[in-house]
């Protein structure tokens, strides 16, 4: 029976936007029963398919589309690739794809998805996955992969199991990279070295202020642009923030019992250089009005650096700013897919 479970044959993707529609489309590569919850896609996903542009080659995929949850009915494993601001929702999309042996696993950015899994289904196997991948959704059903594609997966709640190990594999066989991590909690705080100094300064950048992020905000002053990965690496002021964020999220990580390496902060500078002009998700999702992941990239890290004891001033200057560019611009509070 255990070997037919981990056969994994019918895939569900939630959330098919520039990751989920990229990790969905590798998917189908495997010949597995692969389907994509979809709204705004819809047309375009089951007319067309969808098109990876991509570093690595150029490719072509057809998964099954559908517009409700009931349409797809029960799965082998649920990949979760919603942005967490649509938590709220995950009841109503997820129950009716979730059966006696479903598998969930989520892909989201930052804290506490994994715990909201958890909560809704607590009798599945709930895993997390750290996508390290430069990538964007550029038009309905085109995703361009630029660089990178690794994923750290883990078991929420405990170790490794053979279950994770399956669904390692069948990711393995797409040709993404994935490492098997004994320690998910570890493997946040290693992203979230990433995730909140690009994503956050990014939006910060596109209220005009400067690299001390001293400036009082205008409220009559237009949103610009947000500065690209590229921009942040200036070998300036700007990289000099960027580290010191990366720092405090280091020092965090360590205080709460993770073994991150000091060099981890340079590590990710380096590999963050061949990206380029690269703009993360949060960024763009700023400059088309939905909301930012407040909560899951920037709330949660600085009350786990705040419980712990460790001084993070530019963390917590820069959840300061983020909220009030959230609420200046009157951003609508539910998700979307």
């Amino acid at each position: 029976m255990e070997a037919n479970r981990n056969r994994l044959d019918k895939i569900g993707v939630v959330g098919c936007g520039a990751v989920g529609g990229f990790y969905g489309a590798k998917l189908c590569q495997t010949g597995r029963d692969v389907h994509f919850l979809l709204r705004s896609d819809f047309e375009a996903v089951r007319n067309n398919g969808v098109q990876i542009r991509s570093a690595d080659g150029d490719f072509h995929a057809h998964p099954k589309a559908a517009r409700s949850p009931g349409e797809i009915g029960p799965c082998d494993l649920v990949v979760v690739a919603l942005k967490s601001t649509a938590n709220h929702r995950l009841a109503e999309l997820l129950t009716p794809m979730v059966g006696e042996q479903t598998v969930l696993l989520t892909l989201q950015n930052g804290l506490g998805n994994e715990t909201a899994l958890a909560a809704l289904f607590p009798d599945r196997p709930i895993l997390g996955g750290m996508c390290f991948v430069c990538l964007n959704r550029v038009e309905p059903g085109v995703i361009h992969h630029m660089a990178h594609g690794k994923i750290v997966l883990g078991r929420h709640g405990g170790p490794p199991d053979e279950m994770a190990g399956a669904v390692a594999a069948l990711i393995r066989s797409t040709g993404i990279p994935v490492d098997v991590s004994p320690d998910l909690e570890r493997a946040h705080w290693e992203k979230l070295v990433w995730n909140i100094p690009f994503n956050g300064l990014s939006v910060a950048s596109a209220a005009g202020l400067d690299a001390t992020l001293a400036g009082r905000l205008d409220p009559g002053r237009a949103i610009g642009p947000c500065l690209a990965t590229d921009a942040l690496l200036d070998n300036g002021p700007w990289e000099q923030l960027v580290t010191e964020l990366m720092d405090e999220v280091i020092a965090t990580g360590r205080a709460l019992g993770h073994d991150l390496p000091p060099g981890l902060g340079e590590h990710q500078r380096n590999r963050t250089r061949v990206m380029k002009a690269y703009r993360a998700s949060t960024p763009i999702d700023f400059e088309r009005g939905l909301p930012l992941e407040l909560d899951a990239l920037f709330r949660l890290p600085l009350g786990q650096a705040r419980a712990a004891g460790v001084n993070a001033p530019r963390l917590a200057t820069l959840c300061d700013l983020l909220e009030q560019l959230d609420h200046r611009r009157n951003a609508p509070e539910k998700g979307t897919l």
